[in-house]
């Protein structure tokens, strides 16, 4: 799939380390994309993504902050378009799970998740929006899940804020539409990653029951989808939520 007019566009990935987000911002970056990724600490590590982005044929940006800490956030960002960089995509990835039944969820793993997957996807949005307006056409995709629309045992706090991105995701779409910024949401289903990997093999075999295609998404399948929403191919769909999930949740 080539999209030429991503490689004009510079892209912010939040949680490109591994998994989903690794696999968008390499997606990206064969399309000719500049990368802007963040990264906590580990400079090894941001090094050998960003070496990975340019082999794959983009150019990468790394930051250095977290999610959750705003005055990191804000100085990082604030240096990057102080030096004349314009945002034209945002991806919104970075997220955590943490599955236990609600006699044992304690309200210190309510703020944790919440935090990260919702609250550090609002502050950062909504920071970025004055760039992503003045960017014009500029495109926001939020990685939330199946469980946000479908819920699932064991993770109540995790669908919770999963959902709240869907809601989320369509006030955006709706508040800068008039702007050209438009604003999508992801739902994968089951994706072969490392935690998928780690399940017991019975454990697999009865997910993959539920699901139609019978099998586990790739996610090269979710980073296509990605990229699809944030080209110009895709300018006239905003405020969606799109599942991709091989047909569990029909």
């Amino acid at each position: 799939m080539i999209l030429p007019d991503l490689a004009t566009k510079t892209v912010l990935v939040t949680g490109a380390s591994r998994g989903i987000g690794r696999t968008i911002a390499l997606a990206l970056a064969a399309q000719k994309t500049h990368v802007v990724f963040n990264y906590r600490g580990d400079e090894a590590a941001a090094k050998e993504l960003a070496g990975a982005i340019e082999a794959a044929g983009g150019k990468a940006t790394a930051l250095k902050f977290d999610v959750t800490d705003h005055a990191a956030m804000t100085s990082a960002l604030d240096a990057f378009f102080a030096a004349g960089n314009t945002l034209h995509g945002l991806v919104n990835n970075a997220g955590k799970s943490k599955d236990q039944l609600m006699l044992r969820v304690k309200p210190e793993d309510i703020d944790d998740l919440l935090s990260v997957n919702l609250k550090a996807t609002m502050v950062l949005t909504n920071y970025l929006t004055k760039h992503l307006m003045k960017a014009g056409g500029a495109s926001v995709v939020n990685m939330s899940s199946i469980v946000g629309l479908m819920g699932n045992t064991a993770q109540t706090v995790y669908a919770a804020t999963k959902a709240g991105l869907v809601g989320y995701t369509k006030s955006v779409a709706k508040e800068l539409s008039s702007r050209q910024v438009r604003c999508n949401a992801v739902c994968p289903g089951f994706i072969a990653t490392d935690m998928t990997a780690a399940l017991p093999d019975k454990a697999k075999e009865e997910y993959q029951k539920n699901i139609p295609l019978g099998r586990f998404g790739e996610t090269q399948d979710v980073a296509n989808l990605v990229c699809f929403l944030l080209s110009n191919a895709s300018c006239y769909i905003t405020g969606e939520v799109i599942k991709i999930d091989g047909g569990l949740y029909i």
